[in-house]
């Protein structure tokens, strides 16, 4: 296969951190309050704006609360189950990496009872409309290793008594979430914004905060996960009194994302660029016999976390392993001509590729890379077959 010209301008298409906003520079952070106590009232406006205008731009009703947690999703998630789980019986979804780390604290680390199962191999969901309305649910809305997404909230009960607690750290600002379905919503800064890692989000609704204030859980919580003062919320939280000292470099180069994301239309325009990116590879997908998505079903693909699997049939054929190593061999071809890094699959999922698609990631760069990767799987191919 002759090989391509035009090379992408950023070859960034990992899946986290992902890439900087287009036009990114370590300039954006010369504002930041580095050396400065993050209680002092300027650090605290600071924290407080990427609150305000993270509810702002992903319209979150005006009665939840949102606040800037230790640890990135990870800690978010985990101080919502920790927190909120265990007054009802619990149904958990998991469909792929991170919802299976979830099962397994729910099952090892909280030992919850009355806990429920609903899982799914990568590639597909499982049945949502069994969760039962009277518990409490756990699950990821996107599946960032699976490139599988939560289509819509319509199996979930308005009235539900039990809480909705969702994982959305490869969905917020890339795809709609329905609030009013939700209760418990954690993402972190360094997904669709393409911010830096190590502080979370948690959102909270009203029904949530209820549970925090009627609720006390029989295990011990540590003090990164402590949402209540003398039982009530600890609103501070919620107002960018963080529970430990944050970055601020990286809440300033949140605030730059934000203002990026405000430029180019908002939601909105963040959900089109996205899109953009989808469509771009589903275009080609479509018109290349060696390879196709994990997701089984259309209205499930993931716009951010794109994961493809081996369709030609003599690479199929490999087992795991051999497969593994024909996509690293074909990634080291890409990642020594400077066209793309970090685009294999998550080590737990089935061998494969994962493309980010996130918002941040400009289409004109994917629909440059993807004649590279014809002439990348045809120069890893060739050598098997001699």
């Amino acid at each position: 296969m002759e090989r391509p010209t035009r090379k992408p301008q950023n070859p960034r298409f990992g899946s986290g951190p992902t890439a900087k906003r287009p036009g990114w520079s370590i300039t954006a952070l010369e504002a930041a309050l580095v050396g400065r106590s993050h209680r002092a009232s300027e650090a605290k406006q600071r924290l407080a704006a990427v609150i305000d205008r993270s509810k702002a731009m992903l319209e979150m009703p005006a009665d939840w609360v949102l606040g800037i947690v230790p640890a990135s999703d990870t800690g978010a998630f985990e101080g919502a189950m920790w927190s909120l789980l265990g007054a009802r019986p619990v149904d958990v979804v998991s469909f792929e990496s991170f919802g299976e780390g979830w099962l397994t604290d729910a099952v090892k680390q909280l030992k919850l009872d009355g806990l429920r199962r609903f899982e799914a191999p990568y590639g597909e969901l499982p049945d949502l409309e069994a969760v039962a309305p009277d518990h409490d649910v756990v699950l990821c809305w996107n599946g960032t290793t699976s490139g599988v997404r939560v289509p819509d909230g319509g199996w979930i009960a308005a009235d539900r008594p039990g809480l909705i607690l969702c994982d959305a750290t490869s969905a917020a600002f890339a795809m709609p979430l329905p609030w009013d379905k939700l209760d418990a919503v954690t993402w972190s800064w360094q997904k669709v914004l393409g911010g830096e890692a190590q502080h979370g989000m948690l959102a909270l609704s009203p029904r949530a905060v209820e549970r925090l204030e009627s609720w006390t859980p029989p295990w011990p919580l540590p003090k990164i996960f402590r949402l209540t003062k003398g039982g009530k919320l600890n609103v501070g939280i919620f107002k960018g009194e963080t529970i430990n000292t944050p970055s601020m470099i990286a809440v300033e180069d949140a605030l730059d994302a934000l203002s990026w994301a405000e430029g180019v239309g908002g939601l909105e325009g963040l959900f089109g660029r996205t899109r953009a990116n989808l469509a771009a590879v589903e275009a080609w997908v479509a018109r290349t016999p060696w390879v196709d998505f994990l997701a089984r079903d259309p209205a499930q693909r993931s716009s951010t976390s794109i994961c493809l699997k081996l369709a030609d049939p003599e690479i199929a054929a490999l087992d795991e392993a051999g497969q593994n190593a024909f996509v690293k061999d074909l990634c080291g071809r890409l990642a020594a001509e400077g066209i793309a890094y970090d685009i294999a699959a998550y080590r737990d999922a089935p061998p494969g590729l994962r493309l980010w698609g996130g918002a941040t990631v400009e289409t004109a760069d994917l629909e440059a890379l993807l004649p590279w990767l014809d002439w990348a799987f045809v120069e890893t191919k060739q050598p098997r077959a001699a």
